[in-house]
């Protein structure tokens, strides 16, 4: 297939998290604290947005100051953001009508304060933990060649162990979407899970979690987007 003819159908987005913005009337706004000791940030704008209306939109901007940032978002909104330094996303957060305290650090980035943010950050810390042993692979085999190891061997114990993980992810990233479809963190983790594509695609993954999926789920805004993008490209490349 000549894929420089193809023209698929894409979301504006960036490799963020974000989910449904719901805003509601003014009320007394809830401040976003929030801490970091990297140098390289001080004096920096930085922004929270949400997935709203196809695109990601700008909730609150603060700049750091001596090392504080502080937002100010509607107390009524319910809503996983991201947290931006320039275009460049840094981090989710969930705002759920609570006060949350954001830290950033040369070795963590975590938001708490409320039960959600706490449920997100556990559940990235497992993820993590798996990308870390999947990161070391490489450096394994190195050590492995260095050692005077048979190289296809290596690669046999290491592609292995490879797909072990891999699988580990991806179930983790399904059960947990899973378990959180009528909340604000189910459709956040489904984008996370689904912004390294290029283009919108229905995976076999993607295509178990919506065959499982509720209706809450299936009618979040940026689901919806994404589902009917993918189904699109799904009929293109079925023309070709």
């Amino acid at each position: 297939m000549n894929t420089s003819k193809r023209f698929f159908v894409r979301l504006n987005l960036v490799a963020a998290v974000a989910a449904t913005l719901v805003m509601a009337a003014c009320s007394k706004p809830v401040k976003v604290e929030g801490t970091t000791t990297l140098p390289a940030l001080e004096g920096r704008m930085l922004s929270l947005r949400a997935y709203s209306g196809g695109e990601l939109a700008v909730v609150d901007s603060a700049r750091v100051i001596h090392g504080r940032f502080t937002f100010n978002v509607p107390a009524d909104s319910v809503v996983m953001a991201s947290l931006f330094l320039g275009e460049e996303s840094v981090m989710p957060v969930v705002l759920d009508g609570g006060p949350v305290e954001i830290s950033i650090t040369e070795t963590d980035h975590r938001a708490s304060g409320t039960a959600l943010n706490d449920t997100l950050y556990n559940f990235i810390r497992l993820k993590r933990g798996i990308d870390e042993q999947l990161a070391a692979l490489p450096r394994r085999e190195s050590q492995m060649i260095l050692e005077g190891l048979d190289h296809d061997a290596i690669l046999a114990q290491l592609n292995s162990e490879a797909a072990v993980l891999g699988a580990q992810s991806d179930a983790l990233v399904t059960a947990f979407i899973k378990g959180h479809m009528d909340d604000v963190l189910g459709p956040g983790v489904f984008m996370i899970a689904t912004s390294g594509y290029p283009y919108p695609v229905m995976s076999p993954q993607i295509e178990e979690i919506i065959t499982f999926a509720s209706d809450a789920f299936k009618n979040d805004a940026y689901v919806r987007d994404y589902v009917r993008a993918a189904r699109e490209n799904e009929e293109k490349m079925n023309e070709q």
